[in-house]
């Protein structure tokens, strides 16, 4: 039997997560144009959504090399969300604001 089986947590359990987490980010970003901050969240959340993903297809083939990918993953998300809050750092010092329709006037 299916180890999986046993604890009541299918492929799809995991893959319906991964797609409800991708639709919410969809959603942020298309609903909210405005705060950099969200919209960088939602990036994140897309990005969280297809490591679970990852995890579910490595539980269920019995293969770590998905976990190791979820590892990358995370390594350079986290990596993005600390260069992504700096450069909205600096932005907000030199303009006050972290509005996307004020600040798309740095457009060379």
């Amino acid at each position: 039997m299916n180890p999986m089986m046993a604890q009541g947590i299918t492929l799809g359990h995991y893959l319906a997560l991964g797609a409800v987490l991708f639709c919410i980010a969809v959603a942020g970003i298309f609903l909210n144009r405005r705060n950099i901050i969200v919209l960088l969240m939602s990036i994140e959340l897309m990005l969280l959504s297809v490591n679970v993903n990852f995890v579910g297809f490595s539980r269920q083939l019995g293969d770590a090399s998905g976990q190791v990918f979820v590892f990358f993953i995370l390594t350079v998300a986290a990596a993005e969300a600390a260069i992504g809050l700096a450069i909205l750092v600096t932005l907000f010092r030199n303009r006050r604001t972290i509005n996307v329709a004020e600040v798309d006037s740095l457009k060379g």
